[in-house]
């Protein structure tokens, strides 16, 4: 389910064997322009920003999306958190949330740095330092609970979250350390097939979200156009 990622990767990251940082990692910097970004995105090639491939110490912003290929991890560097974003994943960055439509991400946070995987939430139980792994893989959601414990809240018609109670799911709420709990994401949230388009499989949600902004991501699913040379979120101006 979790692929090893290149040793270079993790020596450029200071990513341990787990996936994320063994220490609380330092605040992020700013971008080039001087601007300060909600986080800085690591890569050697093969992922996407908004549709566009993005160049190693990229600013990431909350409503960008970001695409890994076959064989291409990249890491997020967020104040109080570390995101291992595995191959093949597509997730959307929101302020202290990664929503997350396919694919695998390992997350150590000391500020409760949260995954959301369409109706399941899972958050950190306290800001002591917390890693884990979130993946959905063909409706199948799996979470891994590697230092300290993370709840899992289901939301119900769009409604404030609440904890998956044992009627709704067999596993509890609570993914214990060193414990890996299952869910079905049509049973709990009745999954949406993802759009297919170049380059981009996203939820359809986030298309409209875009489009009722600044239009971009729609144009990039429906237009297939070829991408720039620069990033949405670039690090350069």
């Amino acid at each position: 389910m979790f692929v090893t990622v290149p040793p270079s990767l993790l020596s450029q990251t200071g990513l341990g064997q787990t996936g994320v940082n063994q220490t609380e990692p330092r605040p992020s910097g700013q971008d080039q322009a001087g601007t300060s970004a909600s986080a800085i995105l690591h890569t050697q090639g093969g992922v996407w920003v908004n549709g566009y491939e993005a160049k190693d110490s990229s600013a990431v912003f909350p409503g960008d999306v970001v695409e890994t290929k076959p064989a291409s991890p990249a890491n997020l560097t967020l104040d109080g958190a570390t995101v291992l974003i595995q191959p093949e994943t597509v997730a959307k960055l929101q302020s202290n949330l990664l929503e997350l439509d396919h694919g695998g991400v390992a997350v150590g946070t000391s500020k409760s740095f949260k995954v959301k995987v369409n109706c399941l939430t899972v958050t950190p139980v306290s800001n002591e330092w917390i890693q884990y792994e979130v993946s959905n893989v063909n409706g199948n959601i799996q979470v891994a609970a590697r230092k300290n414990d993370v709840n899992v809240e289901h939301e119900t018609d769009h409604k404030k979250p609440s904890p998956v109670t044992a009627t709704e799911s067999s596993h509890g709420t609570t993914v214990h350390e060193g414990e890996q709990k299952s869910f079905s994401e049509s049973d709990l949230c009745g999954a949406a097939a993802p759009i297919k388009g170049t380059g981009m499989s996203v939820n359809p949600k986030w298309v409209a979200a875009g489009a009722a902004g600044t239009g971009i991501i729609l144009c990039i699913v429906l237009c297939h156009g070829s991408p720039s040379k620069t990033p949405v979120s670039s690090s350069s101006p």
